[in-house]
């Protein structure tokens, strides 16, 4: 009986619930929400755009062995600076005559690593942290968000400038930085729903048949906050690959000649007169991955936002 209770109190996406009216009741019948979300979502065209590109561009990193036409570190000095359309380089060569086609599939796969490992590590400790913090409050909650807005005090790059430069640069040391910086940003939103949510009938109910906390914090409050957690990971994937690549273009991430954006950026902009689509082309892929990261998380956070539920 209890656990019925339990079950049958949980609100859904960590939102009030909502009582459908006799009227829209038949519409929801047999549907969950996730094939509700997915509904929604694949009637918003830039989103699904957005997911088709990033779709088509982690499939071609992932094959960049297969793909690239040429190893994208070979040096041929004959053909240093060629325009794009040349024979044998579709998209030109670098100031070392390295096949910039070759380098962009490669530079793909680098920065997509480091945009999503990023996410991972900065989502899995923030998530860890609001959990603890909004759960156990008090003391805990007190003393973990001052370390939180201490972090949130430093400008973003910054912060993540002052980090690498402590560890040493690197393609490894850039991600932990962009890692750090991130962190109060997912403790933030769990904590601020964990608050909402641990006062709810549910959540008493589950303490009262005498659960642990630890499953009260796994079962109930976690999936709670899945919702705005997916949506900010996508928009942030968008900002992680941004700021490695500007540690890269200051010298401090990845390290040449790594096939990077932001270190093709960086050479590029030696020879922005003479060869513009050495940066033209690394700053064009960064952009249109960001956009439609963009338009994803856009589409994900109308997705799954209860309130626009018919």
């Amino acid at each position: 009986m209890s656990s019925e209770y339990a079950s049958s109190t949980r609100p859904q996406s960590g939102a009030a619930e909502v009582v459908p009216s006799p009227a829209n009741e038949p519409s929801f019948r047999g549907r969950s929400l996730t094939s509700e979300a997915l509904r929604r979502l694949r009637r918003d065209k830039m989103a699904v755009a957005g997911a088709i590109f990033l779709l088509l561009v982690a499939t071609v990193s992932i094959l960049a062995p297969l793909l690239a036409p040429q190893d994208p570190l070979e040096i041929n000095l004959s053909q240093r600076l060629v325009p794009p359309g040349t024979s044998g380089y579709p998209l030109g060569a670098d100031q070392l005559g390295r096949d910039m086609l070759s380098r962009l599939i490669w530079g793909g796969r680098i920065s997509l690593l480091i945009g999503f490992s990023a996410v991972m590590m900065a989502m899995g400790l923030g998530v860890f942290i609001g959990l603890l913090a909004g759960f156990f409050g008090g003391k805990t909650d007190t003393v973990v968000m001052r370390l939180i807005d201490i972090l949130m005090a430093f400008p973003a790059i910054l912060l993540a400038i002052t980090i690498v430069a402590s560890l040493g640069p690197g393609l490894r040391n850039s991600m932990i930085a962009v890692s750090i910086v991130g962190i109060p940003y997912y403790a933030r939103i769990v904590r601020g729903n964990v608050l909402s949510l641990r006062e709810q009938e549910f959540i008493q109910a589950a303490r009262v048949i005498g659960g642990r906390n630890s499953r009260i914090i796994i079962r109930h409050l976690f999936p709670n906050t899945l919702a705005p957690l997916i949506v900010a990971a996508t928009l942030d994937v968008g900002w992680f690959i941004m700021a490695a690549a500007g540690l890269s273009f200051l010298g401090l991430g990845a390290q040449p000649p790594t096939p990077e954006w932001g270190v093709m950026l960086s050479e590029g902009r030696q020879f922005v007169r003479n060869a513009p689509h050495l940066s033209i082309l690394p700053g064009t892929a960064i952009f249109l991955v960001v956009l439609a990261l963009n338009f994803l998380g856009d589409g994900l956070r109308d997705a799954l936002d209860p309130r626009l539920r018919e």
